[in-house]
């Protein structure tokens, strides 16, 4: 990879906003995590009657399926981007549902929720790989403040709760996968946008995750429950919360979108006091707050950074060829 090839997917991962979270981001962050960090509990109803493998291909076909009555959703990828694409939707979601599917039968959801806090570190180091730019000291900083304050929010849930190391595994390994992810996703989103983005790699994915639903059908039984629960888990789990995260990516950046992870084991413990009664501990409360304040740092943009100013002609303007701001033809005709 050449030296302009690593700054331009660095310019891609790190987002087209270069300002600090405003509402619309954190809103758009908030609900996001929201929807992701409730996942796990439709996941654990689902999986009560239908096997993993099915119900990993019907979360990902359910949710393309939503997304396809969207006319603006529907428009094509050019060829060029077909790889990227696919390596996108597998490690966005063929590799980490059904990954996290066989997890949730080793462990308990609530766990499983808490470990994905681990998005954030992986994201960072991931992306310092592929750009060759270490992270300035402040991200840093806000990274370690925020797994701190990770690490006193899910202790009292992990600590003891009969979790195989297989089941960590999983979840560890469906993390790093949706890290990668994020990296990929952020050049696509910014040619094609969230929507059309979002069901091509859930189109891809159903395609990748066929076999394994069809060999999931002879143990699986369709009780209302976990059937309702794989409904809502396609359609809202999977398909509207993508796209949302997608269209963050694309914004904010790769790293920055990847503090949802810090605020998912927060919707876990919401869930678990409201939903089933559990008692929250002090030194829970505490994470919350550091995880938020690790989660704020990381979301601000890097001031000292000089962004770089293209040359001028002697009548002010750019020269013809020196930078060519033109619409994405993928944005010109939907065809």
């Amino acid at each position: 990879m050449s030296h302009d090839d690593r700054r331009l997917l660095a310019d891609s991962v790190e987002g087209t906003s270069r300002a600090d979270f405003g509402p619309t981001d954190w809103g758009q962050l908030g609900l996001t995590a929201a929807i992701f960090g409730s996942a796990f509990l439709w996941i654990s109803l689902a999986l009560e009657f239908i096997e993993p493998g099915l119900l990993s291909f019907g979360r990902v076909a359910l949710g393309a399926a939503a997304l396809a009555f969207i006319p603006a959703a529907r428009c094509r990828i050019w060829r060029v981007d077909w790889f990227r694409l696919v390596l996108a939707s597998v490690a966005s979601l063929s590799a980490p549902v059904f990954l996290i599917a066989l997890a949730v039968q080793r462990i308990p959801s609530a766990v499983a929720g808490m470990l994905v806090s681990a998005i954030p570190l992986f994201t960072v180091v991931i992306a310092a790989i592929e750009t060759r730019t270490w992270p300035k000291r402040r991200r840093l900083a806000g990274l370690a403040i925020g797994t701190i304050g990770i690490l006193l929010l899910t202790a009292p849930n992990v600590a003891g709760a009969g979790a195989e190391a297989i089941g960590v595994l999983l979840v560890l390994l469906a993390t790093v996968s949706y890290s990668v992810a994020a990296t990929v996703i952020a050049p696509l989103q910014q040619t094609y946008g969230s929507l059309r983005v979002t069901l091509w790699i859930l189109v891809v994915s159903s395609v990748v995750l066929l076999p394994l639903g069809v060999l999931g059908v002879p143990g699986s039984t369709f009780e209302a429950k976990s059937t309702v629960a794989l409904v809502i888990l396609g359609v809202v789990g999977t398909g509207i919360v993508w796209a949302l995260f997608v269209g963050l990516v694309g914004r904010v950046g790769a790293v920055r979108s990847s503090i949802v992870g810090y605020l998912i084991p927060i919707v876990a413990l919401v869930l678990g006091v409201v939903v089933l009664n559990e008692n929250v501990a002090m030194i829970q409360i505490a994470g919350v707050a550091i995880a938020l304040v690790g989660g704020y740092i990381i979301s601000r943009i890097d001031r000292t950074a000089k962004p770089e100013i293209p040359p001028e002609t002697p009548s002010g303007e750019v020269p013809t060829g020196e930078v060519a701001e033109v619409p994405p033809a993928a944005f010109q005709m939907c065809r």
